[in-house]
């Protein structure tokens, strides 16, 4: 082990996922050497002294590699001028630096630190300013010490920056009392890393912190596979075999979480079941609410057989039986769950229910769970649409930073109708959300598919629903003569039914394209994608859209988005770009957000309204890359985000992407890979979802046996939510 002192000259390259870089150290004697390790926000012109050893590298020569690191600030004006001048603080540019530097000399950083105010002595700085550079600065200080401690104890850097934001220059101290403050909500801290790290410190195996944490820590994780509660002898029991501890003690956590209303305790159909308090709230209202607007009903309105006639011909249809009993019943229902697949006319159905409901005079709210989805619901209907979350007018607690709808019981929406589509995907919180911001007395449609993949979130309500038989519904069923003609519905029907899907047929809107290699199918989708496609049918690239049931393997998410970045948007002079983790960003990229982001701002391109709030699945293209202000824009349809460097972990390239994500969208042309993978994503409902995603074309690329296999595996995996008993009134 060696230990060397110098200056960063240069960051050739950092990772803020997990805070690796790679630095040009100028140490004494006049040479620059090339250190690499987990050296957390670095910043040219700062002094590190780091302890590590020398290695040759393959490709990159001699280096050293940094096991250990303490940060010395620079203190000479001219190294002072130099870390300043990197950008490092916002609002400071190297013109600036120079004009701090040659008032304050070398006593700068103490008064950034300690007499921030006084920055406005330097001409061009007001007090406003001085005070947000002080505050930057004391948080970049407090932030690398953090990050230094946290990479010490094996925690990921990003950690750091979130736990920073929640406990300020009091986290350390906070971390020694008790280390499991790390797995508090927001802070998305990985169990198994925050669990080393407290027995680091000194926690014993069964002390009680450790198996409370680890208690919530097997309710939260199951929230990301949907389980809105688990059974007690499950939780019970998982929570013994992650903690390798007795389950005497685990009762006991359970017990000490109850008498601080940390958990619930419910029954359902004779089985106790363990809730996290939010979840309960949400489920036990959600099926209080449905029942109230279900009981909800309205006079038939003056001449309605009438206003049907005059819906039929407005619309220039001639409904079937199904088709106006549901036009009938949003006419007296206060709740209308409207059901059916592909080609069964839910579209239609809407477009008359909102033809009806406008000759009633009422107003009506449209909605959808994501952006394309809202965007493709106004395309379809000709009315403004938007996400449930600006519906709700979602935003950030001020007090508590955590996301919060200014929409609620106090603060309703100005409707009478509020109609959402594709509710499949809606999981039981932000249904519970949206319950509560329709107004009492007023009029609710919701319109999905429960065939389709459930929400990401956790219960699966639209099915809870539809199950227990007690909500007004419509489920339609016929397939019209007009969709019969498209291979893409009829085919939909078949997989949904367990039948093979027709793959033979060359003359239609639904393609087999066998291929017996990962490379050929990965070829094939390329070619499809950079020529085929465009030059024999006209379809651009841009209303291409690759579908994986997989990020894995050769022809999973992963490596199709780089080999189609590589092939419709390859490297040029004219493209910056920005590396971040195993992909590097380039303008002209299609990506998409992975995580509902409520404080980022946007703006309309056309300069009519602004605002904040980027969702999960948006979809947009990245118009500009400025690597000094270390920032990144990207329009999403009609408005323009831009996103700081450190939010790039919320970014994924979107040229391919999982079924999963697909959900809610529709696209001109859709190729799906069909491939080996795990039986949990080769199911029939993700080949179903696939399907129906697109518009007007399908390609599958690959093997038939794997189609085979995806129509035959009919398993779901089974989600604890108690929403169908509860409508049922099956408690306790």
């Amino acid at each position: 082990m060696e230990i060397l002192q110098g200056t960063v000259q240069a960051v050739v390259y950092q990772n803020y996922d997990n805070g690796y870089a790679v630095l040009r150290l100028s140490i004494p004697g006049n040479q620059t050497v090339t250190v690499v390790g987990t050296i957390p926000l670095p910043a040219v012109g700062e002094r590190l002294m780091v302890t590590g050893k020398w290695s040759n590298h393959s490709s990159y020569g001699r280096q050293f590699e940094a096991e250990f690191l303490e940060r010395l600030m620079p203190q000479t004006c001219m190294e002072i001028i130099q870390y300043l001048g990197s950008r490092v603080i916002k609002g400071i540019g190297p013109r600036m630096a120079e004009r701090i530097v040659d008032h304050f000399r070398e006593e700068t950083l103490v008064i950034m630190e300690r007499e921030p105010l006084r920055l406005a002595e330097v001409p061009g700085i007001s007090r406003e300013k001085a005070r947000a550079i002080g505050e930057e600065f004391r948080l970049q200080v407090g932030m690398r010490q953090l990050m230094e401690f946290f990479a010490l104890h094996h925690l990921p850097a990003e950690l750091a920056v979130r736990t920073y934001k929640l406990y300020g220059d009091a986290t350390i101290e906070l971390l020694y009392d008790d280390p499991y403050l790390l797995m508090e909500e927001g802070l998305e801290a990985p169990f198994g890393a925050v669990d080393r790290f407290a027995i680091e410190l000194g926690v014993a195996g069964d002390d009680p912190r450790r198996i409370e944490a680890g208690i919530l820590f097997e309710l939260n994780y199951n929230l990301s596979a949907g389980h809105s509660f688990l059974p007690e002898d499950k939780l019970t029991a998982a929570t013994a075999q992650l903690l390798s501890v007795e389950t005497e003690a685990v009762a006991g956590g359970i017990g000490r979480l109850l008498e601080t209303d940390r958990l619930v305790k419910d029954g359902l159909a004779g089985i106790t079941v363990i809730y996290l308090p939010q979840l309960y709230e949400a489920e036990t209202e959600c099926a209080r609410r449905l029942l109230q607007f279900a009981a909800s009903r309205f006079p038939e309105p003056y001449g309605l057989d009438a206003k049907v006639r005059r819906v039929a011909k407005e619309t220039g249809i001639s409904y079937s039986e199904q088709q106006e009993q549901a036009i009938r019943q949003a006419a007296t229902s206060g709740l209308l769950l409207v059901t059916g697949g592909p080609g069964t006319g839910k579209t239609t159905i809407l477009n008359g229910i909102l033809e009806l409901l406008g000759q009633m005079q009422l107003k009506c709210l449209l909605a959808a769970p994501t952006g394309r989805a809202a965007k493709r619901l106004t395309e379809v209907t000709g009315e403004d649409a938007s996400t449930i979350h600006r519906l709700l007018e979602a935003g950030i607690d001020p007090e508590t930073g955590k996301m919060c709808f200014v929409r609620d019981e106090d603060n309703p929406l100005k409707a009478d109708v509020v109609i959402v589509d594709e509710m499949s995907m809606v999981d039981v919180q932000l249904l519970y959300s949206l319950l509560k911001a329709v107004p009492s007395g007023k009029r609710l449609i919701l319109v999905g598919d429960p065939d389709q993949l459930p929400p990401v979130g956790p219960g699966f309500p639209f099915s809870d629903m539809l199950r227990s038989g007690q909500l007004p519904s419509v489920r339609l069923t016929e397939i019209f003569r007009q969709a019969q003609q498209s291979l893409i519905v009829m085919n939909a029907h078949r997989v949904n039914q367990g039948e093979l899907p027709e793959l033979k047929v060359t003359t239609s809107d639904f393609f087999f394209m066998r291929r017996t290699s990962e490379e050929t199918v990965a070829q094939t989708v390329r070619d499809l994608c950079t020529t085929r496609l465009p030059q024999k049918m006209g379809i651009p690239s841009d209303q291409i859209q690759v579908l994986s049931p997989t990020r894995k393997g050769g022809v999973g998410t992963v490596a199709l988005n780089q080999m189609l970045q590589s092939a419709l948007n390859p490297q040029a002079p004219d493209k910056k770009e920005k590396a971040f983790g195993d992909f590097i960003f380039r303008e002209g990229d299609r990506v998409m957000q992975i995580r509902n982001n409520y404080d980022i701002m946007w703006k309309k391109l056309d300069g009519s309204a602004v605002g904040t709030g980027v969702f999960n699945g948006d979809v947009g293209v990245i118009t500009a890359i400025e690597p000094a202000a270390e920032t990144l824009t990207i329009v999403f349809d009609d408005r323009e985000a831009e996103y700081d460097f450190t939010q790039l972990n919320e970014l994924e390239p979107a040229y391919a992407m999982t079924v999963h994500k697909s959900q809610g969208s529709e696209y001109r042309a859709v190729i799906l890979t069909a491939w080996n993978g795990s039986p949990y994503l080769l199911s029939r409902s993700i080949l179903y979802t696939a399907i129906t995603r697109a518009r007007e074309l399908l390609i599958i690329v690959g093997r038939e046996e794997t189609v085979a296999v995806m129509t035959g595996n009919a398993k779901k995996n089974r989600r604890y939510s108690g929403l169908k008993l509860r409508l049922q009134g099956k408690t306790g």
